[in-house]
């Protein structure tokens, strides 16, 4: 109450169906995020329990760092140091807003599979986030990326390294196998990842209900583009127009490299963190991430696959909303963070 001025009005810097955020400030000048849950909220009494346990097993530069929390009778809620310059999916799809140069995307996406390197290699038990995307990508003023939101985190044992699970996530971040079949892996992660290499690299978003039938999905729009790129080393069919040529192409090509192995859809066939992070983050020689796979020719992959029933009602629903938490009751895990809404805010 005291840090957010009574959870003033002009504080207010988020709203959604988890609750609000206020911007505060604490005794010694600090500037926080508060997450005030809503009451009464099942799935939220869940998420709140799984971030606070989450969040504090972890310490890095590019994760959220989670200040404290509360607990008094029906109130819960979240503190967090607060990320001054919104989030990747604000820079890449908000209006009016200066183009987002290649060297800050460069930085934002080596930063980001820092972090998750970070959960997959260093943390034990290793913790799969379930829910990346740019909207869950915060930047300070130096666009230093930190990875937020960790509601839908799972812990997972070496010995189980597939863990059945309730399907909770964004729709167009989801990994097939996990969308399919609720089995998740870390390499439901690098899926995700993948989604949000394909938006640095291309501009846009992952769904894109305005396009035309069959384009709608970022991925399956930018599989055949991807296979081109890397067999002819054309890039421009694939590459945000926007940059206007203002990039390193050793530097996109990597990307561009690291995103088709991450998308790939099997999920055994794709790269670990540390590859991503190792592929992105490398001076001239590139590392395998070829799994034994050749670009454009994964015999596992079909499209047909994503247009079984499920998926199909899953993607109607999505067009309804273009943020959609699966089976999260009031979308409370994925709403807030998105900047073209009145919900968004720019720290976890």
């Amino acid at each position: 109450m005291r840090i957010t001025n009574g959870f003033a009005q002009e504080n207010l810097i988020g709203e959604g169906g988890f609750g609000s955020v206020y911007k505060g400030a604490l005794v010694d000048g600090r500037q926080v995020a508060v997450k005030q849950l809503k009451d009464g909220s099942g799935q939220g009494e869940r998420e709140f329990r799984a971030e606070v346990e989450i969040i504090s097993r972890v310490h890095h530069r590019h994760l959220v760092s989670l200040v404290g929390f509360c607990i008094a009778e029906h109130h819960r809620l979240l503190v967090y140091e607060f990320v001054s310059n919104d989030t990747l999916d604000h820079h890449l799809h908000g209006k009016g807003l200066p183009v987002l140069d290649w060297s800050k995307r460069m930085k934002i996406a080596i930063g980001s599979a820092r972090g998750l390197s970070y959960l997959h290699e260093d943390c034990h038990p290793r913790i799969i986030h379930r829910d990346i995307k740019s909207a869950n990508i915060l930047l300070d003023e130096s666009f230093e990326a930190q990875v937020a939101d960790f509601g839908l985190a799972k812990l997972a044992n070496d010995t189980n390294t597939h863990v059945s699970t309730r399907v909770m996530g964004t729709f167009g971040y989801l990994a097939p196998e996990y969308a399919s079949s609720g089995k998740l892996t870390d390499r439901s992660d690098v899926y995700s990842f993948g989604v949000v290499l394909l938006e640095l690299i291309t501009g846009r978003k992952p769904v894109d209900i305005s396009l035309p039938l069959g384009d709608e999905s970022l991925v399956e729009w930018a599989r055949p583009r991807l296979v081109h790129a890397l067999e002819n080393d054309e890039l421009e069919e694939l590459v945000d127009p926007r940059l206007e040529n203002n990039y390193s192409k050793s530097d996109m090509l990597r990307m561009i490299e690291a995103a088709a192995a991450c998308v790939r859809h099997s999920a055994p066939k794709r790269p670990r963190m540390v590859q991503v992070l190792r592929a992105l983050d490398s001076d001239g020689k590139m590392p395998d991430l070829s799994n034994g796979v050749k670009f454009g020719q994964s015999t596992v992959y079909d499209s047909a696959r994503y247009q079984s029933a499920d998926l199909q009602n899953l993607r109607k629903m999505a067009f309804d909303s273009d943020s959609l938490c699966i089976d999260c009751g009031n979308n409370s895990s994925t709403e807030y963070l998105n900047p073209n809404r009145s919900s968004n805010y720019s720290s976890s």
